[in-house]
């Protein structure tokens, strides 16, 4: 089993930008985040297709964040500009183990997470 590890949360304000990183320990097919919000639903934020180069951006965060691949180093990286408070949630990776995975964002292997708070 693949094991994920997150790094780069934190506290900013509104307006400023952080970088996420999660280093996956063996290879994955893809590799994307989720965020959960206090009382909300886990929501999809980006994903990393690395079998067929293409990524995926919600429309949350369109414009706003870009995802990354360093193969290298199989660590993925999210980079976070013009935060909004209602960007504040738990930041968790993800990793696909098949293509068909991937394509359903089902069973996919969860990293523990790591804090994002945007304050106004």
């Amino acid at each position: 089993q693949v094991r994920l590890v997150e790094s780069g949360g934190g506290a900013v304000q509104a307006g400023g930008s952080l970088r996420l990183s999660c280093t996956a320990s063996g290879y994955t097919y893809c590799m994307g985040w989720f965020r959960q919000a206090p009382g909300k639903e886990h929501e999809r934020v980006a994903t990393f297709y690395g079998y067929i180069s293409t990524t995926y951006l919600g429309d949350s965060v369109k414009g706003r964040f870009t995802i990354s691949m360093d193969n290298s180093k199989n660590t993925l990286y999210l980079q976070m500009n013009s935060l909004k408070p209602e960007d504040t949630a738990m930041y968790y990776c993800t990793a696909g183990g098949s293509p068909s995975i991937c394509s359903s964002q089902a069973s996919l292997i969860w990293g523990q997470g790591t804090q994002v708070t945007v304050s106004s």
